[in-house]
């Protein structure tokens, strides 16, 4: 177990792959951090319509009710591809899909030229729904 473990998203619709990236931060982290992209941000690289930040924020805690997800946990609105990751010193793990596995290396890169000590990364498996990754365009 992870004293202070870090996730993070756009979470629009909430499928899944997401209840899998939550249960597995949960599971490993003590305290856990979810960086959830601004409206602005958001809305960059997306094709379909995101629900505002407020809706998508509620809806990870209506989520992590649900799954009776019990740490204390904090939703860190973040308006860049890295959030708190490259800035908080005391994290101690980051949990990714394989499919944003990249962005966990660019991160700890990143954390490597400030003189901060590497995330363990640990990848939760894409979920997967007739042989495709399930994904929020999908619902």
């Amino acid at each position: 177990m992870f004293k202070k473990v870090v996730v993070g998203g756009t979470f629009n619709r909430i499928h899944k792959g997401h209840d899998d990236l939550l249960k597995t931060t949960f599971n490993i982290g003590e305290y856990v951090y979810i960086g959830l992209t601004s409206d602005k941000f958001a809305n960059l690289f997306r094709a379909e319509k995101v629900l505002e930040y407020k809706k998508r924020k509620e809806n990870i805690e209506k989520k992590i009710s649900a799954l009776n997800l019990q740490n204390n946990y904090e939703i860190l609105k973040i308006d860049d591809m890295y959030g708190i990751a490259t800035l908080k010193e005391d994290l101690n793990a980051i949990v990714v899909s394989e499919e944003t596995l990249p962005r966990a290396q660019e991160i700890n890169a990143i954390r490597f030229k400030k003189g901060l000590k590497r995330l363990i990364m640990v990848v939760v498996p894409l979920a997967l729904k007739n042989n495709k990754p399930v994904s929020a365009s999908m619902m």
